[in-house]
């Protein structure tokens, strides 16, 4: 088979397995990370064409999965990051993954992530506004209901830490609602309990 037309049904079928795990997620479909995709997969393809050069559908995907999950990549290093509490280091790698354009859903991920290491550090104040600011934009569609139970969850820890005791149970009850067999329903049970005793 011709190996521009390989690069381009390998670029369709990832597009297509992108935008599948995209509503697994339940999250909102991403117009621009897959015209994104589609352009980069139109490049490879029309540079085998017109060279003759054969591009490996392997490296294409590569190309593809890393420029595509870019953002969510840098997240889970300033994760590693936060958790080595070199929280600076941390903080920049989510202001990057912020600066490269990310698809709305892979924004409130990044955002979700920033706001859980805030609270590590313990900067409430900062956390609770970015955990407010995902949950008002969850409206758009965007937000899977994983990622809506960690908000919760961790806007509820930000509240309880700042001594916000009813504000913390209700985003703990929301957490339990939200998803109840996850393990944030799990701690946010855990936490309620601590509370009442």
């Amino acid at each position: 088979m011709n190996p521009a037309i390989v690069l381009l049904i390998t670029g369709f079928v990832y597009i297509l397995f992108l935008g599948g795990m995209a509503l697994l997620r339940r999250e909102g479909l991403s117009g621009a990370v897959a015209l994104q995709s589609l352009a980069i997969t139109l490049a490879a393809g029309g540079i085998v064409y017109l060279t003759g050069y054969a591009i490996h559908p392997v490296l294409l995907l590569i190309v593809l999965y890393l420029f595509s999950m870019r953002s969510r990549l840098l997240a889970d290093l300033g994760n590693i990051f936060a958790q080595r509490k070199d929280f600076n280091l941390a903080e920049r790698c989510y202001a990057l993954a912020l600066s490269l354009l990310p698809d709305p859903s892979s924004r409130l991920v990044v955002m979700i992530n920033q706001g859980t290491s805030l609270v590590q550090r313990g900067d409430l104040e900062r956390a609770i506004q970015t955990f407010q600011e995902v949950l008002r934009r969850k409206a758009e569609g965007h937000l899977g209901m994983k990622y809506e139970a960690a908000a919760h969850y961790n806007l509820g820890v930000a509240y309880l830490r700042k001594g916000m005791d009813a504000q913390a149970r209700v985003e703990f009850n929301t957490v339990i609602e939200t998803l109840p067999a996850s393990d944030f329903a799990r701690r946010a049970e855990e936490a309620l309990n601590r509370q009442r005793h």
